[in-house]
Parts: structure tokens; C-alpha cells; sequence
């Protein structure tokens, strides 16, 4: 039986969560504000059960598992059946969010095995139903093909998603909205800029960002790139900036596309678009890049959910995403047909267009945020709770 501890009246119950990851930020902060102990069924609950003290395992360094990692997670060493086997005794509940890539099928079931012997409910959150790093689906269904029968229980972020679940796999999925991306004072701190200076945005440039970091499977830039170009043209003081890392637009990088790179570089020098080539950014400087833009977009053909969109809405710029996947359940957005089949740039254009001269707002407060991730961390520790009675 999973490890369950018992506590005097009105001390918390304590929760030993082996967490895959713990230190991305989403896993973060699905963790109460202040403290560690969550409050489920609100502040008189606690009151009376003290409420439950969820504990995440430190990520094992994939180098040696003896140590935990501060930095580096992936891959993970937890999703070894080993590992489970020589730490069950460490932690009552198993959570998986991400980080399963490399994993085969045959393996993932090994896990699940091990798990089940030991007596561990598994928790699964499915952030992607189509991997956006992989342009064959096939690999990622069959990993889902274990994981979502498997787990004892299913967490996603939007209702759309839950109804692909349960059409797939006739499992019902709790739906537990993305938390902030963005911590709350630098939200602040940005929020109240923008406000600030929104009179003079509105008589100045409007700022097209589209980011193709190292490019992903999952984007399709050049089709999109040139709907985008003939959208703001005849706009006044559209901007269109485009970035990209080195590894993929330089000559020496490891990822380098030649036709892209070249194509960009044309448009740059004849000042059709802000060509912007660097290396990742640090949290500080992505925060800052996204707040300067008015729009993002989101040149996407399938994906599931974003957590780049919810760093917008955190900092208050405005999203162009595709129809595909469960962005526009996820958040308000502005919408574009792009999926496998194809981009529609007409729905691109006048999604431009009606973004450029609404000037929409779908920033979220941090007061809101704050609600949310309380709400959010509440339930995830009646979950973990609930899986141990």
C-alpha cells in the first residue's frame, strides 16, 4: 500500500510527490503561493485537517542520480524502473508531466509496472496529445497508449483536450487550467509599464514578433513569414520582427537552414522585416522581448497547448494562434486556420488586421493569477490526498 502517515488533529498530511519534472516552471507553480501546505476545500477545511503539505522530490542530476539537480532535469532519471524500485520508500505519490521522450513504449510499461508493485498511484498530466518536437505522431500516441490507460488519474488543461481523452481512451480528465509563467512582480512591474505608455503605443509602431527559436517540427515560419508580410502592408508603422537562434540561422550552427536563413536575411536587408539572430534567452530577456511586442504569433500546424502563450497573457501582449491544437481554449486569443493541412493566409491577414486596429487586451491581472495558482495547487493536493485514503 502507498505510504500514508498518521497526524495529530489539525496538523497537515503529508505528501511525498516524485515529480517528473520538479524544477520546470510550470511544476513550480501548481506549488502554493506562500508555504507548502495546500488548502483544499478552502481556509475553514484547513481549519479543521490542517491541510495537505505536498513535498516534490528534487530531480535526480541525470549524471548521478545520488545527487539531486538544480539545473539540468532531462532526461529524466526517474522514469527508470530502477529508480522507482530503489527509492518507492522515498515518495507516496508519482506525478508525470514531461520529459518521457526518449522513453520507449516498452519502457514507459516497465515504469508502470514498477509502480504498481510498489504500491504508487501514478498521476499523468497530458500537456501535449501531439508532440511538437516530432513530425510522426506515431511514437507519441504509443507512449500516450500506456500512460493515459495506466495512470490512476488524468489532469489537462483545457476542456477540449479532456474530450480527446475521453474519445481516445475513455478516460475522464480533471481540468486544471496552465498557472502563471511569468513571476508576479515582474508581471507587475511590466503590467504597469505598459499602462504607462499605452497613449504613446497607440500613435507609435505596432510590433509583429515571430519567434522561430530553433524550430520545432511543429512550425511551418516560411508560408506564414510571407502571409504575415503581405498583411502589414499598407499598415502604418507595422512592424514586422522576426528571431531566431543561432544554432539554426547561422552557418556554424549545428541546425542550420540555408533556405531559411538566406530568405530572412533578403527580407531583413530589404527592410521588409527586424531580422534578430542571438542565442536562448535567459527568463529576464525573454520577459523582455515578448513585452516589447504588440502581437505574437504562433506559427504553428499542430501542437496541444502553449505555455508561450501564457507568458503573453502574463506580460499583456496579444496572441495570433492557429486553429489547431487547444490554444483558444486555453486562453483568449486571436485565431488563424493553420493545421496539417495547410495555412489559410486570408485568415491570417485579417486576424492581423483586426488585431492592429482593435488593439485587443488579453492580459490577465496578477490578483487573477494569484486566485488561479491558489486554486490550481489546492487541487492538486485533494488529488494526491484522495489517491492515499
Amino acid at each position: 500500500m502507498p505510504h500514508r502517515a498518521s497526524f495529530a488533529a489539525a496538523e497537515p498530511q503529508s505528501v511525498r510527490v516524485a515529480s517528473v519534472p520538479a524544477s520546470h516552471v510550470y511544476v513550480r507553480h501548481i506549488s502554493p503561493i506562500d508555504g507548502d501546505v495546500a488548502q483544499p476545500g478552502g481556509p475553514a477545511a484547513a481549519s479543521r485537517d490542517g491541510g495537505v503539505r505536498v513535498t516534490r522530490l528534487a530531480d535526480p542530476d541525470p549524471d548521478d542520480p545520488s545527487r539531486s539537480a538544480l539545473q539540468r532535469w532531462w532526461p529524466p532519471v526517474m522514469l527508470d524502473a530502477e529508480w522507482v524500485r530503489a527509492h518507492a520508500d522515498e515518495f507516496d505519490v508519482f506525478h508525470l508531466q514531461f520529459g518521457f521522450d526518449a522513453r520507449t513504449p516498452e519502457q514507459l510499461r516497465d515504469l508502470v509496472d514498477e509502480l504498481r508493485r510498489a504500491g504508487k498511484p501514478l498521476v499523468y498530466t497530458v500537456h501535449d496529445l501531439r508532440n511538437p518536437h516530432h513530425e510522426n505522431r506515431a511514437e507519441h500516441d504509443a507512449q500516450l497508449d500506456v500512460l493515459v490507460p495506466a495512470a490512476d488519474a488524468v489532469i489537462t488543461l483545457t476542456d477540449g483536450a479532456a474530450y480527446e481523452i475521453k474519445r481516445r481512451w475513455a478516460r475522464r480528465a480533471i481540468v486544471l487550467p496552465h498557472p502563471h509563467v511569468v513571476d508576479f512582480e515582474t508581471m507587475h512591474h511590466i503590467q504597469r509599464a505598459r499602462i504607462d505608455i499605452q497613449h504613446d503605443r497607440d500613435h507609435a509602431e505596432y510590433r509583429i514578433g515571430l519567434h522561430l527559436k530553433s524550430l520545432r517540427a511543429n512550425m511551418n515560419p516560411i508560408p506564414v513569414i510571407g502571409a504575415l508580410l503581405d498583411a502589414i502592408n499598407g499598415l502604418p508603422n507595422a512592424v514586422l520582427q522576426i528571431d531566431g537562434h543561432r544554432d539554426l540561422l547561422e552557418p556554424t550552427g549545428p541546425r542550420y537552414d540555408a533556405g531559411l536563413a538566406d530568405l530572412l536575411r533578403e527580407e531583413a536587408a530589404a527592410g521588409r522585416i527586424d531580422l534578430r539572430i542571438h542565442d536562448y534567452f535567459d527568463d529576464a530577456h525573454l520577459w523582455q522581448y515578448l513585452a516589447s511586442l504588440d502581437l505574437s504569433v504562433l506559427p504553428y500546424r499542430f501542437g496541444t497547448h502553449s505555455g508561450w502563450l501564457e507568458a503573453c497573457r502574463d506580460l499583456g501582449t496579444a496572441v495570433l494562434a492557429p486553429t489547431c491544437g487547444y490554444y483558444r481554449d486555453q486562453a483568449p486569443v486571436m485565431l488563424y486556420l493553420h493545421d496539417d493541412d495547410g495555412l489559410d493566409a486570408d485568415s491570417l491577414g485579417c486576424a492581423v488586421g483586426r488585431a492592429y486596429y482593435d488593439r485587443p487586451s488579453f492580459s490577465i491581472t496578477v490578483d487573477e493569477r494569484r486566485r488561479q495558482r491558489e486554486a490550481v495547487s489546492d487541487a492538486h493536493a485533494a488529488l494526491y490526498r484522495d489517491l492515499l485514503r
